[in-house]
């Protein structure tokens, strides 16, 4: 049984809230939990305390026995100085894709042409 630690939604339409709930990995994202373990409301300031709320024991009780975060739950303890979370980089995402590459061509090969032909106009009016 693979332990998870992650959000269910709950709350209205267009009026989000989140439990943080300990869940094994195969039930649903919204349905039966093994504990609730914190609360997530995405629409509070960044800075209130009432935007989450961490039970932090049972939390660290629930990863001693192997419970996995999910991605947000890792952020929000590292925030609080429970678990630390490796910082993500792939430089690959970054990289313009095939069209773009193509498009970025395109827009410089007529920028080039007149910038080759310019110095040549202006050698005749120098002499």
């Amino acid at each position: 049984m693979a332990v998870v630690i992650r959000l269910s939604r709950a709350g209205a339409k267009k009026r989000p809230f989140y439990r943080l709930v300990v869940a094994d990995s195969r039930f649903p994202r919204d349905g039966r939990f093994i504990e609730r373990v914190g609360t997530y409301d995405p629409k509070k300031p960044k800075d209130s305390p009432e935007r989450v709320k961490l039970e932090l024991e049972r939390i660290k009780h629930w990863i001693s026995k192997g419970a996995q975060p999910s991605d947000r739950i890792k952020r929000f303890l590292d925030a609080a100085g429970v678990l630390k979370r490796e910082t993500r980089n792939n430089p690959e995402k970054a990289k313009p894709k095939k069209k773009a590459e193509e498009a970025a061509a395109a827009a410089a090969a007529p920028a080039a042409a007149p910038a080759a032909e310019a110095p040549a106009a202006d050698a005749p009016a120098a002499s």
